[in-house]
């Protein structure tokens, strides 16, 4: 297992995206106890620790950042997720951890927080990768993959996967993906989105086709779960 991080209580929804997109492994300890911690922990040690504390009780979240921080196999650099109400819990408490991280959770600034922290804290083996099955990016190298096979992707046409991929199964307008993909001060017509989306199926192949999807009326999304209605 390369840059295992561990994860409490859960891993899940936004959390586990972001850790795919960052291309290190929770190990996923469901209960905030020291000896289960270490049950788990491989033998190279955790490469550092995201809390959960908006799914914990405040006392026990802090409490295990503390015993993280003093155990004699210390962990670090240590990102605790919180609730805005917990805000203000924090004061005096900035030991304890190296970065927070605001609910509701974004993918993109939690696998960028947890990208900063674990270079700062001299893992530079930290792939920038996004990976949904067979599909695979490189997020550093503007490479993509799928079953193995290199994708010959223009700018725009890896841009708009990553973008699509980043955010699977949300459905995204015509209009909408080309002021986050192609920017504001693009003119183009919504049959730009059109033309890269044909391109991108076309170099997906037909069995991967499906991974960006149609929706009648409204605009694409990327999912996972075939439909035969492109």
């Amino acid at each position: 297992m390369s840059d295992p991080i561990l994860c409490v209580p859960a891993c899940d929804g936004p959390v586990k995206k972001a850790f795919d997109v960052t291309g290190v492994s929770p190990v996923v300890v469901n209960a905030p106890r020291l000896n289960d911690i270490a049950a788990a922990e491989p033998p190279e040690g955790f490469a550092g620790a995201v809390i959960n504390a908006s799914a914990l009780p405040f006392s026990d979240a802090m409490n295990l950042c503390r015993q993280l921080r003093h155990r004699e196999r210390a962990v670090g650099p240590i990102i605790l997720l919180l609730d805005h109400y917990q805000l203000d819990d924090l004061t005096f408490r900035e030991d304890l951890f190296d970065d927070f991280v605001v609910g509701p959770f974004d993918v993109s600034e939690l696998a960028t927080r947890l990208r900063h922290r674990l270079r700062r804290a001299g893992n530079d083996s930290v792939a920038p990768r996004l990976e949904h099955g067979e599909l695979s990016m490189n997020l550093e190298t503007y490479q993509a993959t799928i079953a193995g096979r290199v994708m010959d992707l223009t700018y725009m046409e890896y841009e708009l996967l990553r973008f699509l991929a980043t955010n699977p199964n949300r459905v995204f307008t015509r209009e909408t993906l080309l002021s986050r993909v192609w920017g504001y001060e693009y003119y183009g017509g919504a049959r730009t989105v059109d033309v890269h989306v044909r391109r991108l199926r076309a170099k997906l192949g037909e069995e991967h086709a499906h991974l960006i999807q149609t929706v009648r009326s409204v605009g694409y999304k990327f999912t996972t779960t075939p439909d035969f209605d492109l």
